[in-house]
């Protein structure tokens, strides 16, 4: 008698850490994700910027003194996403918010709602919560960009004027036909 055996499907990369909740653990979450992903042969963003807002809510939002939070991310190629889990151990669950023009925080969830496919929060063993994201693995062409109301967009200067040198550490790279 012949018995086919299937192993449970598990994501091909996966890779858990516990970190601290302090600005260097938030900043190690974000290193450690772009070196992981690298080594994973895919592209850094978007999936870096969420572990980066992530991180920094749980920072922010989530610390209770005496206790850090947790980054997982796991390759699913069945699925092509790569999924970003923060964990920490504050019960408040994260609420998005409208950040007026001026404000300079309250922008993070909007971000991560922008970037990725799906997220979402879920409870998780012990106190605290679980926020996650999931976004795509490759894509296929260039990805929209969102124009501010009362702004246009400009892919080059008009003629007879100069482009703009970029600034210090910026690389420009022209616009070629393709």
């Amino acid at each position: 008698m012949n018995q086919e055996t299937v192993a449970p499907r598990t994501p091909l990369h996966r890779f858990t850490v516990p970190l601290s909740a302090t600005r260097r653990g938030a900043r190690l979450a974000r290193l450690l994700a772009a070196e992981h992903l690298d080594a994973w042969g895919l592209p850094l963003d978007p999936a870096r910027l969420i572990v980066a807002e992530l991180a920094a809510n749980a920072v922010v939002h989530g610390r209770v003194p005496g206790r850090g939070f947790s980054l997982l991310l796991a390759l699913d190629d069945t699925r092509g996403v790569i999924r970003v889990e923060v964990s920490d151990t504050h019960p408040a669950l994260p609420v998005p918010t409208a950040a007026a023009a001026d404000e300079e925080h309250g922008r993070g969830l909007a971000l991560v709602d922008a970037l990725a496919a799906r997220w979402g929060v879920t409870g998780r063993t012990g106190p605290g919560k679980t926020v996650w994201a999931e976004c795509a693995t490759v894509t296929d062409g260039p990805r929209p960009t969102r124009t501010p109301p009362g702004r246009e967009a400009v892919s080059a200067p008009p003629e007879g004027r100069p482009r703009p040198t970029p600034a210090h550490g910026l690389v420009s790279v022209p616009d070629t036909d393709v």
